[in-house]
């Protein structure tokens, strides 16, 4: 039998189905825009995850998992002792592309994994799900490898330039980690991201109205692209 979570502390079914923001204010906005009578999912550690009924009829909780890695693995880990079957990361990142605007949604076909919880749980990189991440490509601005770090700000900029040779779009701190225990547990996965930085934790940030308006264009691709799967 599944173990009991120690982290996550329901006080409402899990959906199937999961939008993972890393900020549990994008998980209440979310939970808000796209869902009707959401209930509080956790709150536990300020993780907050809300279960509501999406425009489809069909249940879908939204869950923060915090930043980095190991909280993320942690959020993920036990969402699939609870019986989660489908996740899609939605978060936000830095641009290493030039042609990545602020606001402008990235659909992830493959993580390049430079991050210790990935590692840790037996790397290398894990493969996006195939048709989760089709559907994200379709509703996106951009598709393409991204790269999982742990550090936000990272005091070595050649690292960022060993990541554009490699051809990773952008940066975050959450997808390689979230991909892996998906794989693990047997859990389909993808991960589409907002782009609110111009560089790696440095440089233009983009404004707290025009992140609003993208996190929510973010969750609809996202939950359409969960709801093309049916």
């Amino acid at each position: 039998m599944p173990s009991q979570p120690r982290h996550v502390h329901p006080t409402a079914p899990l959906a199937p189905r999961a939008l993972l923001p890393g900020d549990p204010g994008r998980a209440l906005l979310l939970a808000q825009e796209l869902t009707e009578a959401p209930r509080m999912f956790n709150h536990n550690r300020g993780l907050w995850g809300y279960t509501g009924t999406a425009a489809d009829g069909e249940p879908l909780t939204i869950m923060s998992h915090g930043m980095g890695g190991p909280s993320a693995a942690i959020v993920m880990e036990e969402l699939c002792d609870l019986g989660l079957e489908v996740a899609i990361r939605i978060g936000s990142c830095g641009a290493l592309d030039p042609g990545l605007a602020l606001g402008d949604l990235v659909a992830a076909t493959r993580v390049i994994a430079a991050d210790g919880t990935s590692a840790a749980l037996g790397g290398p990189g894990p493969e996006p799900d195939a048709r989760l991440t089709a559907a994200l490509a379709e509703r996106a601005d951009h598709a393409g490898p991204i790269v999982t770090t742990d550090l936000f700000y990272d005091p070595d900029p050649a690292r960022a330039d060993g990541w554009r040779a490699a051809g990773a779009l952008a940066v975050e701190m959450e997808a390689a980690a979230v991909l892996a225990v998906a794989a693990r547990r047997g859990v389909r996965a993808a991960c589409c991201l907002l782009v609110s930085d111009a560089g790696a934790g440095s440089g233009t940030r983009i404004g707290a109205e025009d992140l609003e308006a993208a996190s929510v264009r973010l969750g609809r691709a996202a939950f359409a692209a969960l709801a093309a799967q049916a």
